[in-house]
Parts: C-alpha cells; sequence; structure tokens
C-alpha cells in the first residue's frame, strides 16, 4: 500500500507529542518515557497514580480524536494476526527494559535534553528495527 507525503500531519503529530513532553516535564518533572509510565503505574508510589492513568489514557483518546478530525489521519490499517502482535508487543516490551527506555523516552525526550546515552540508545534501536524489517519482510517474506 503506498503512502503519501503528509507533511503538516507529521509536523502537527510531531508538535502535540513535543508540547505533551515538554507539558508533562515542566508540571511534574518527569520524562514522557510512555514504557515507564506504563511500567511504573502497575506498582505505583503513592501520591503517582494519577497523572500516569490520566497520560496513558491520553494517548488513545488523541488518537480517537484524530481520526475524528480526519478519518484517515493514522494512513494504515493493522492486518496482522493477534497473535504476531502479542509476540510483537512481548519483543517492544522487553527491548524496553533492555534499553532501559523506549522511542519516547530516548528519541523523544533524551535527545531533546542531549542525552549521549539517549543518543546512542536512539540509534541502536532505530538501527535494530531497521534491520529487523529488511529480516522479516525480505528474509522470511512475512508481510
Amino acid at each position: 500500500m503506498p503512502t503519501e507525503f503528509t507533511p503538516f500531519w507529521g509536523l502537527l503529530g510531531g508538535a502535540l507529542i513535543g508540547l505533551a513532553s515538554a507539558g508533562l516535564l515542566l508540571a511534574t518533572g518527569k520524562i514522557a518515557g510512555i514504557s515507564g509510565i506504563l511500567g511504573r503505574s502497575l506498582f505505583p508510589v503513592s501520591g503517582d497514580l494519577a497523572w500516569r492513568l490520566a497520560f496513558l489514557l491520553g494517548l488513545p483518546l488523541g488518537s480517537w480524536i484524530a481520526t475524528r478530525a480526519n478519518s484517515d489521519a493514522l494512513g494504515f490499517e493493522i492486518t496482522h494476526r493477534p497473535a504476531v502482535l502479542l509476540l510483537a508487543g512481548v519483543l517492544v516490551g522487553f527491548g524496553t527494559q533492555l534499553g532501559n527506555g523506549c522511542t519516547s523516552g530516548h528519541g523523544v525526550c533524551g535527545i531533546a535534553r542531549g542525552s549521549r546515552r539517549s543518543i546512542v540508545a536512539t540509534v541502536l534501536f532505530m538501527t535494530t528495527a531497521a534491520l529487523t524489517v529488511v529480516l522479516v519482510r525480505h528474509g522470511l517474506g512475512v508481510r
């Protein structure tokens, strides 16, 4: 399925991610690393759960609002089998624990703060992602 170049939606999405990350940092002093926010909401510290749940609920709510504003805002559909998606989710979860963060924590917030550790982590997980796509799609022929 070909994709169209839509710089407006990409710019708007990036700006909203940046605003949400900066807003969370300014309001709470916390980094908007989604894997950390989710993981620490499972075993919250006293008084720490409300903002975590609000942030996590805002993620699907924001997507829902975006699709109401523009029915093709996502530009894709999920067609893989649930078992493949579950396995992918488990592997991503394992990777975020191994890398001590995810794309939002390292790639958005860490790089914006000039963290060398986050720059290295982002380069490594983006390289790994690209190699995985090449291997799965071209080596194994999975689409």
